[in-house]
């Protein structure tokens, strides 16, 4: 495999005749950080260890869970071993750009602002919506009630600003998401702002028996794992839209979907069904 993918790069260079050809936006494509990568036979993979059950730390220590899966995957599919470095939502971006990490795969929403920064590749891989945990005696029934009230959120998260600037919240912003969490056990907060899809799975787990999700989810956006901006519509970026084009389209997000007890998603089924080879249907 990794010397068919090598040699499908080699032919596209070799056709344009120099060691650079155009990507669809006539930009020159160098594919530095691919080359880097296949040289040296890994590739580094930036995503979230306090993110259950999408990135999170084992009894072990180790990192495992849905996104982890689909970068070793990843990594199978080029021939290259994969090295896990945790990210963080507020330095997952600045990461890629430095080049610390080669590829994210790290819960983040795909946004107009983010496709600047980095090269969020087609098509998204997954959803969620925001909404908040709040201990079911707070009585929180509509986003007003969040109104002036300390909320606790998680920095840089898009939507910190949203409910700040919609609903009054005073968001208090946590590095990560176990003070998050235990500031709002702490009573700090009265209710924590994130993902549906991680709240979900925490009043899922059995830890969270006095608190819930009250709301009904906002501003749902939907999933991108990134490459380099320079590398979007060059190999590297035409390889990663492919595996997530190919894991949609043959249940393999579904599948690690459920390996990972997550709830099943209207948003896979749909995407699997729009996808799907037609010969099939």
């Amino acid at each position: 495999m990794k010397k068919a993918i090598l040699g499908a790069a080699a032919l596209a260079i070799t056709m344009s005749g120099s060691a650079a050809y155009a990507d669809g936006h006539g930009n020159k494509c160098t594919n530095e950080r691919w080359t880097k990568i296949m040289e040296r036979g890994k590739m580094v993979v930036g995503v979230k260890a306090d993110y259950k059950p999408w990135g999170f730390r084992s009894e072990s220590g180790d990192i495992v869970g849905m996104e982890i899966d689909m970068a070793m995957a990843a990594g199978a599919a080029m021939g290259v071993d994969v090295e896990l470095v945790s990210v963080q939502s507020s330095n997952r971006m600045q990461f890629l750009e430095q080049g610390k990490i080669d590829l994210m795969i790290a819960t983040m929403s795909d946004r107009e602002d983010r496709r600047k920064i980095v090269g969020i590749v087609q098509p998204n891989y997954y959803t969620s919506g925001t909404n908040v945990m709040s201990p079911k005696a707070v009585g929180i029934t509509k986003w007003e009630d969040l109104r002036g009230k300390p909320v606790c959120g998680k920095q840089g998260a898009f939507y910190n600003q949203i409910v700040t600037e919609r609903y009054g919240a005073n968001v208090v912003a946590f590095t990560g998401n176990a003070e998050a969490k235990q500031a709002l056990r702490d009573k700090k907060c009265v209710a924590w702002v994130y993902d549906d899809s991680s709240i979900g799975s925490d009043l899922a787990s059995g830890n969270w028996d006095d608190y819930e999700m009250p709301l009904m989810s906002e501003d749902d956006n939907p999933w991108g794992l990134a490459v380099p901006l320079e590398e979007k519509d060059c190999v590297f970026g035409n390889v990663m839209s492919g595996l997530s084009f190919n894991w949609l389209q043959n249940g393999q997000l579904a599948a690690w979907e459920a390996k990972w007890g997550i709830q099943p998603t209207q948003f896979l089924k749909d995407k699997s069904d729009r996808y799907a080879d037609w010969l099939t249907k």
